[in-house]
């Protein structure tokens, strides 16, 4: 069939039955917005997860924005400091809420001296020694001039960048950080859990 002869088959049918036309149309206006809308937009997304670092484990780009919607708790880290231990009490913290919401993400640095390893290194220690199974990224600044773009954000937003590891930001589903603690914090800190738990208990957005 030519261009010329479906087009003559278009006028004809529009000329017999508009309705039809106009019926088609709406479906295929409707089929566009369904599908746009299932279609997930930056918009989504809160601008402060609006970054992309690399995984620990294996160094592949990872969107933070896959934790939209989730209660945040980033904690810079560190193998060689007495904090350290807390990665079990992370973990843990990680594992009795996650079922509702909760993600602790882990962020390596050496901005302390306590970080000298590379990426692979860290990330056995870590899953050796204490089980970690939550969510790492790769080492990186988390203070300064050369912060990564979330702890860049985090520092802006609060006014509190790391003065130590195990510096924790807590924030709500909405991607808004509300509350930080210092490494002298643990991770089962009344207060904190407190918070986690009062975050946890809001709606999705």
């Amino acid at each position: 069939m030519t261009p010329h002869t479906i087009l003559a088959s278009f006028a004809r049918t529009a000329a017999r039955a508009p309705w039809l036309i106009a019926l088609s149309l709406w479906a295929l206006a409707n089929t566009s917005a369904a599908q746009s809308s299932a279609t997930p937009s930056s918009a989504a997304c809160p601008a402060l997860l609006q970054h992309t670092l690399l995984r620990l484990q294996d160094e592949k780009p990872q969107s933070l924005c896959q934790y939209s919607g989730k209660v945040i708790l980033a904690v810079n880290t560190a193998s060689f400091c007495g904090f350290t231990r807390q990665y079990k009490g992370l973990e843990d913290l990680h594992q009795k809420y996650q079922g509702r919401g909760l993600v602790v993400l882990g962020f390596p640095s050496n901005d302390f001296s306590q970080e000298p390893d590379a990426n692979q290194k860290i990330a056995d220690f870590c899953f050796n020694t204490y089980g970690v199974k939550f969510p790492m990224f790769a080492k990186s600044a988390v203070r300064g001039p050369q912060a990564n773009p979330l702890y860049a954000l985090l520092a802006r937003q609060t006014g509190k960048p790391p003065r130590w590891n195990f510096h924790k930001y807590l924030l709500d589903r909405r991607g808004r950080p509300v509350q930080a603690w210092s490494g002298l914090t643990a991770p089962d800190d009344r207060a904190l859990v407190a918070h986690v738990e009062q975050l946890l208990a809001e709606a999705a957005p």
